[in-house]
C-alpha cells in the first residue's frame, strides 16, 4: 500500500483541534472526508503534532495509507478540491517509505506565537495573534525565556490534563523578539507537554510586564508545580509552523 505525507495549513479557529472529537469539527475529520472523496477509501490519518482548539497550523505534517497509487500532485490537488470549503489546504503531498510515521519519525517541531503589542485591536490578524493592548518588554522576555532552554523537568508548563509518560523535555530553542508592534516567541523541542507552549508565553508576558523578573521564571521552573508558572496564553496566536525528519524519512521532500 503506498504511504503518502502531507503538509498542511490550516486556520484553527473553526476546530475542535486536529484530533477527530464528538464535541466537534476537526481537521483530522475534515481532511479523512476529503480523502474518501478522492479516493473512496476509508483511511486514518496521523499527525507530527495535536494542535489544539483554535490553534493553527502552516507545516502540520500527515501520512496515510491508500490501496491505489496516484501521484503526488494529484493527491495534492484533489484532495484541496474535496476539503472546499474547509479552512485547510494541503501545501505537498509526497510518497515516503512504508515505515514512515509523520508523528514518531519527527526530530523536531517548530512553535511561532504572535503577541500584537499595541493599544489598538488587531482587525486583518484577528484571531491569529494576542492582543496586549500595554507596553511588553521584549527584551525581558528574551531573558525570561532562555531560562527555560535545555533538558528540564517541566511540569510547571505542563496542563493538568496532559498525557505524556514524563515532564521531561529538551527545550532546544526558545526565542524572543521584537518587530515593530508584534512579539514573535518561536520554540522548537522534539516533543512538547500539553500547553506547554502556551504556558511558557503566559508566564513570559509576566516578565514583560514588570510583574516577574527573568530569574522568577526559573524558580517557577524548579518548583516542578503548574501553580508556580504564570497563566496559558490563548490559542489564536500560536502556529506549527514546521516539522523536521531525518533526511532518509523526510514527509516533506
Amino acid at each position: 500500500m503506498p504511504r503518502y505525507a502531507l503538509v498542511l495549513e490550516y486556520d484553527g479557529t473553526a476546530f475542535v483541534g486536529w484530533q477527530r472529537q464528538d464535541n466537534g469539527p476537526s481537521v483530522q475529520a475534515a481532511l479523512e472526508r476529503a480523502i474518501a472523496g478522492f479516493s473512496g477509501e476509508t483511511v486514518v490519518t496521523t499527525a507530527a503534532g495535536r494542535t489544539d482548539t483554535g490553534v493553527h497550523a502552516t507545516g502540520q505534517v500527515v501520512h496515510f495509507d491508500l490501496v491505489r497509487d496516484h501521484a503526488p500532485r494529484t493527491v495534492r490537488d484533489a484532495l484541496n478540491f474535496h476539503l472546499r470549503p474547509d479552512p485547510v489546504a494541503v501545501l505537498q503531498a509526497d510518497r515516503v517509505a512504508d515505515g514512515f510515521n509523520a508523528r514518531f519519525d519527527a526530530t523536531a517541531r517548530h512553535y511561532r506565537y504572535t503577541i500584537l503589542n499595541r493599544p489598538a485591536p488587531p482587525v486583518l490578524e484577528r484571531g491569529r495573534v494576542w492582543h496586549v493592548p500595554h507596553a511588553l518588554d521584549a527584551g525581558l522576555m528574551a531573558a525570561g525565556a532562555a531560562r527555560l532552554e535545555g533538558r528540564h523537568d517541566f511540569t510547571s508548563f505542563r496542563a493538568a490534563q496532559c498525557q505524556a509518560n514524563s515532564p521531561l523535555r529538551t527545550l532546544y530553542r526558545l526565542a524572543v523578539t521584537r518587530v515593530g508592534e508584534v512579539i514573535l516567541v518561536e520554540a522548537s523541542a522534539r516533543s512538547f507537554l500539553h500547553h506547554q507552549v502556551r504556558n511558557m508565553v503566559g508566564t513570559l508576558k509576566l516578565v514583560g510586564e514588570g510583574k516577574w523578573s527573568p530569574d522568577a521564571v526559573a524558580k517557577a521552573l524548579a518548583a516542578r508545580d503548574r501553580a508556580a508558572a504564570g497563566p496559558t496564553a490563548p490559542p489564536q496566536g500560536l502556529v506549527l509552523t514546521r516539522v523536521d525528519y531525518p533526511p532518509a524519512g523526510d514527509g516533506q521532500g
